[in-house]
């Protein structure tokens, strides 16, 4: 590990290993059916486009959580309590946790995440902004099994997962990474974790089938990175982007779907696509409140409270362990 004092932050690196694009996508390729891993989506063209996606009147997830939190602060922050050591798995660009400190006051802000550089950037950003705050960023691979560094003052501690984020897991994979959480924290520790909920089928394709072609250019760009930075020779305009729900399994699928016989090169090696014939891009799980009550008692969690909009879109949960 890694450790670098800043003058408003502390640092920590432990070198995590990153994917290697080239060999996931080539491995990926020879699996049939045929899988790429969606972390490969977020370059910073993919993060633009996500953001945008989030912004689309379809994709009800962001705005929903985040009007969920802001109605319930007043609850939620007598289980944030002042004082903790508030841990963000995978905290990207730390922007709705801002809501939970504008309403309560942490000991620390634990942020993490695998790329060093914008980690630290948008640390130090939160960090001035919220002078009161201290800020401990860990550059790590949060879906591994997490240890922070020992902090001068051990509070309680509380993981904020929010966005959904559990979805991309298998339900298996669920449970995995909400037992490191679990081990993370600590008896007596707690989760507040934002999860998609079941709806109708027709509002979950809608979401991520919007109207602006912003899922679809997002998806896409997986083969223009390809294209790019592995010299692949993906025609962007002879795939499709195809997301459903799939009601059997509980959850969204996305893939890229040939519309034509064709082959793609990648390095030295070929593959064939037959029309209609795809990549399947990613999986969104979805879950009723007591299909994730029942998933996070397999980690070791209790269920405190849950939180929802009226329509029933989208839940927040608090879970502890006891």
């Amino acid at each position: 590990m890694k450790t670098n004092s800043q003058e408003i932050i502390k640092f920590y690196d432990y070198l995590p290993e990153t994917a290697n694009f080239q060999d996931e996508v080539i491995n990926g390729l020879n699996l049939n059916p045929r899988f790429v891993a969606p972390k490969f989506f977020y370059d910073e063209k993919g993060s633009k486009l996500f953001d945008e996606i989030c912004m689309a009147p379809e994709y009800y997830v962001t705005r929903t959580e985040t009007k969920i939190l802001e109605n319930n602060l007043d609850e939620i922050s007598t289980y944030i309590k002042d004082g903790c050591l508030l841990i963000e798995p995978g905290s990207g660009s730390s922007q709705k946790v801002r809501t939970l400190l504008n309403a309560s006051e942490p000991h620390a802000y634990l942020p993490m995440d695998i790329s060093a550089d914008y980690l630290r950037c948008v640390a130090e950003e939160l960090a001035q902004e919220y002078p009161w705050l201290e800020v401990h960023a860990v550059c790590v691979d949060y879906t591994a099994p997490i240890h922070i560094p020992e902090l001068p003052h051990q509070p309680y501690r509380v993981a904020f997962f929010p966005g959904s984020s559990i979805g991309n897991f298998e339900p298996d994979e669920a449970v995995q990474f909400l037992s490191n959480i679990a081990n993370l924290v600590k008896n007596g520790g707690g989760l507040l974790i934002g999860v998609d909920l079941k709806k109708d089928s027709q509002i979950l394709n809608n979401a991520y089938n919007d109207s602006e072609g912003s899922n679809a250019a997002f998806n896409l760009n997986l083969l223009d990175r390809a294209n790019s930075e592995l010299g692949a020779n993906f025609n962007l305009d002879t795939f499709t982007h195809k997301a459903f729900y799939n009601g059997d399994k509980g959850r969204i699928e996305m893939h890229l779907i040939s519309d034509i016989d064709q082959q793609v090169r990648i390095s030295d090696q070929r593959f064939e696509f037959k029309r209609g014939q795809g990549i399947h891009t990613e999986n969104s799980y979805k879950y009723t409140i007591e299909e994730f009550q029942s998933l996070a008692r397999k980690a070791g969690f209790t269920p405190l409270k849950c939180w929802t909009d009226p329509q029933s879109l989208f839940s927040v949960h608090y879970f502890e362990i006891a």
